[in-house]
């Protein structure tokens, strides 16, 4: 008779956290911001946010006057429950407060890369529900354009101290009664919070709808319980972390504009885009203590510490996500951070974050593995060619099951089923193996999916963006392989008869098209 961990059953083909169950809120009249303030650990720090670049900051004392006031604003201005708000705003203090403001009126908030074209913008407001009210800033606030698509612009300055004739509405929202309670807003865990674009378990991209109860679970299951492993003497550390990931992506919203204000964790927020040298003054500066990262990221970050220039004595943990880590950076990253606990995770924007997280203790230092299950997760490993389920040390889809799994996908029933089971599997896509003592591999994926910088791109958006170039015939765009970015995109182009188009043409063409972030960067252009 073969036998089993005992995390894995055998019977029913399932894998259980080894990690106990944890409880989370049963009433189903909550929401993501009572939930916050009102579980929120008062032994973290006196600060909730703070800026990098000149130091101004939002203490745990003005948060939720703040978010209070912002929406009486919007309230006074229309916006009312299920109203969907756009967010095309870069990484700054107000950016998790304007986000819990839009979530405590029950507006529905959707996020997107300030990077976005036009055209993107206009796509992504044309398949949501009626875009009542956008938050920019002054470069996005010139791409919205007189279009007239959303009635109500709000222009967001960048910096805490800002002058306030030159953001009008948004300073009458900062102005607005801090008083304002919602009571006509029975807001329920199953009512949408968030619209996110992902590429999915496959593309094109969709939109996903978290819930408010999905938030919560990414509160307790993610960001909460990874923070009781840094207990000291039965209280929590005064954890002090440092935002470089974007946060509208699901990796950073989960942790910079939700979880971490429920352990009164301060948050640093670096405005620019991710600069090695800045980021290591902050560190030293702000003795941050917690570092969540993206895998492009790592190399650099160990440059800048080989260089000794800067100190870095402050930090515990460096966590990476979001995409696969090579052998070799991982390698550097534990000899360069000896004494720091580095661990990688597992999430989606599907699964709110929550997944796995790795932990690293005497008995076991598998920096490979991307972890554990988290609370109240449950798992399977799916054999592709013939659906069985498979136990331990044996490669299959990974599929994943719980209250942090997202409602489903706007506006698309049929590529919600194939995704989401009539039994809530989620089936992930990606090609994954637990050991024996439960640490989970991420080791290939079904999915046609590129994984640049930490984003995922489907090839089937930047080909349905390159097929309207009237020069070219046809096209397919697969991943190029690179140390520092993971992977490229790469197309490949037919051209019309009698085009002479450049791959320089091509590479403008696609910059109008999509964001400069993950512009394709080789093209092979058959004649």
């Amino acid at each position: 008779m073969e036998l089993h961990p005992p995390f894995f059953s055998a019977n029913t083909g399932i894998y259980t956290s080894i990690n106990a169950p944890i409880v989370l809120p049963q009433l189903p009249t909550i929401d993501l911001v009572t939930h916050l303030f009102s579980t929120r650990t008062t032994n973290g720090g006196a600060i909730a946010l703070l800026d990098s670049s000149d130091g101004s900051s939002i203490s745990y004392e003005e948060l939720p006057r703040i978010v209070s006031s912002i929406a009486s604003g919007l309230h006074s201005v229309g916006i009312r429950q299920k109203d969907v708000v756009l967010m095309l705003l870069p990484n700054t203090i107000l950016f998790p407060v304007i986000f819990l403001a839009v979530l405590k009126v029950g507006a529905i908030a959707s996020p997107l890369n300030p990077t976005s074209t036009s055209r993107e913008i206009n796509d992504h407001v044309s398949e949501c529900p009626p875009v009542t009210v956008a938050f920019v800033d002054c470069e996005n606030e010139l791409k919205l354009g007189s279009s007239g698509i959303i009635r109500i612009v709000v222009k967001v300055p960048q910096v805490l101290n800002f002058e306030h004739s030159q953001f009008p509405l948004f300073s009458r929202f900062l102005s607005s009664d801090p008083t304002f309670n919602p009571k006509w807003a029975l807001i329920q865990q199953t009512d949408a919070a968030v619209l996110l674009c992902s590429s999915g378990t496959s593309g094109p991209s969709k939109r996903v709808v978290v819930t408010h109860g999905n938030l919560i679970s990414a509160v307790e299951l993610f960001v909460r319980f990874e923070a009781s492993q840094y207990v000291v003497g039965g209280k929590l550390q005064n954890n002090v972390y440092l935002c470089i990931l974007p946060m509208f992506h699901i990796y950073g919203l989960s942790l910079f504009a939700t979880g971490l204000f429920a352990l009164g964790s301060t948050v640093v927020v670096m405005r620019s885009r991710f600069d090695a040298k800045l980021a290591s003054q902050a560190i030293e500066r702000y003795k941050i203590t917690h570092l969540p990262v993206v895998p492009p990221i790592l190399p650099r970050l160990i440059r800048a510490k080989k260089d000794g220039r800067f100190d870095f004595s402050s930090l515990i943990q460096l966590s990476s996500g979001a995409a696969p880590l090579s052998d070799k950076v991982i390698s550097e990253t534990v000899d360069n951070f000896p004494s720091v606990d580095f661990i990688q995770g597992y999430g989606m924007t599907e699964t709110t974050a929550v997944g796995t997280r790795g932990f690293n203790n005497e008995k076991f230092k598998k920096y490979t593995s991307v972890g554990l299950l988290a609370p109240n997760m449950e798992a399977k490993i799916v054999d592709v060619s013939n659906g069985l389920t498979l136990g331990p040390d044996s490669h299959g889809e990974l599929w994943l099951r719980g209250s942090s799994i997202m409602k489903g996908y706007l506006n698309n029933e049929e590529m919600t089923s194939k995704v989401i089971d009539s039994d809530g599997w989620l089936r992930t896509g990606d090609i994954a193996y637990f050991d024996q003592d439960g640490y989970l591999y991420i080791v290939d994926r079904l999915k046609e999916m590129i994984k640049y910088n930490g984003y995922q791109i489907a090839p089937a958006d930047l080909e349905a963006v390159l097929i309207t170039h009237p020069e070219i015939a046809d096209v397919g765009v697969t991943a190029f392989p690179n140390d520092e970015v993971g992977e490229f995109p790469m197309a490949f182009i037919m051209k019309r008869n009698g085009s002479r188009i450049s791959a320089a043409e091509v590479m403008d063409y696609t910059a109008n098209h999509v964001p400069l972030n993950i512009i394709t960067k080789w093209l092979h252009i058959r004649k």
